[in-house]
């Protein structure tokens, strides 16, 4: 349990006040929060409610989408928000292509020019700011960084605590480089969340995530090539499935903390 954190989309349902009730009943020591519960809840008042529980906040999702207009500022209260929350890690979706484009190349560029505009403020803030690859199922619309070794071509320009990457078995399980790209991402690694792939998807494909044991990802040799760098840090179990969150939210929590230990750890 030491380094298990539930991330609180495993439980969409479930009120940000029960998660975190629920995670000091279990005793789990962390959680990834999302921006929309939280400044639904408000802000000042969550940032005192997981200080109070004595829960550390492993990450705050998500900053990013730097293909759309207001970006820069909606960035930058994700920043401010993730130092509020007491977390150093930002996670980063980069957007997909902008409207009517088909310029992949032009799209990345786009992003990489944004995180090196925020990079002063999360620095100066305290917070690293982690972009995180997404399956290329996903490249149009979500998110045009596809693999962690295009997120590392970013993540390398910066001191590795401002920009770093997050390693998500989801997206990345597929790629015959991702154990290679880990070994060299090091030190970069910000953030380690874990996911099944299950088949056959769902229509709309974002629901697809299985806990960890319910579909095809060698979880255990993803955790040994993150650990072999060096982060020993929270594990995130990150799950978007209809069938899971009709599921009671103690029931989630108890059954992804027995999915970590017997299918991840």
């Amino acid at each position: 349990m030491a380094r298990f954190s539930f991330n609180q989309a495993t439980a969409k349902h479930w009120p940000l006040a029960e998660v975190v009730a629920g995670c000091v009943d279990a005793g789990v020591p962390g959680v990834g929060l999302w921006r929309e519960p939280v400044q639904e809840y408000g802000l000042a008042r969550a940032a005192k409610l997981v200080r109070d529980a004595g829960l550390s906040v492993t990450s705050l999702c998500r900053g990013g989408f730097f293909t759309t207009d207001g970006w820069r500022d909606e960035n930058r209260r994700a920043i401010e928000e993730a130092a509020t929350l007491g977390t150093s890690v930002l996670v980063l979706v980069s957007g997909g292509l902008p409207a009517g484009s088909r310029d992949l190349d032009g799209a990345r560029r786009m992003v990489a020019d944004a995180v090196a505009d925020l990079a002063p403020e999360a620095a100066a803030a305290g917070v690293t700011l982690a972009i995180e690859p997404l399956h290329p199922m996903f490249c149009s619309d979500r998110c045009v960084v596809a693999t962690l070794g295009q997120a590392l071509d970013i993540a390398e320009r910066f001191d590795p605590g401002t920009v770093g990457v997050v390693v998500d078995t989801y997206h990345l399980w597929w790629d015959d480089a991702v154990y290679q790209q880990i070994d060299r991402a090091g030190s970069r690694i910000a953030a380690f969340q874990v996911a099944d792939w299950i088949t056959p998807l769902p229509e709309g494909v974002l629901l697809g995530r299985g806990l960890p044991g319910d579909g095809c990802v060698d979880l255990r040799r993803f955790r040994r090539a993150v650990d072999a760098t060096g982060y020993h840090g929270p594990i995130e179990v990150e799950v978007f499935n209809a069938e899971v969150w009709a599921r009671p939210g103690p029931e989630i929590l108890a059954a992804a903390i027995a999915a970590h230990r017997d299918h991840v750890l």
